[in-house]
């Protein structure tokens, strides 16, 4: 399946969650948002949220600072 991450293509092998796709971007653990198809998805629900082809993802990491 195809999706797009941060405005870039990606092929992955259905089916993935949100959970496992942070797991291969390298991210898992570290504080971030996600959001597909325009929604947020909660931290909650990383793990059961399954993406589908041509889904649009929006990862944005949280840095501090001050």
């Amino acid at each position: 399946m195809q999706i797009m991450v941060n405005g870039q293509k990606r092929t992955l092998e259905a089916p993935v969650t949100v959970a496992a796709l942070l797991h291969q971007l390298g991210v898992q653990g570290q504080r971030v948002a996600v959001e597909v198809n325009l929604e947020i998805v909660p931290r909650s629900r990383h793990a059961e949220v399954e993406l589908h082809d041509h889904d649009q993802v929006e990862v944005v990491y949280a840095i501090g600072g001050g």
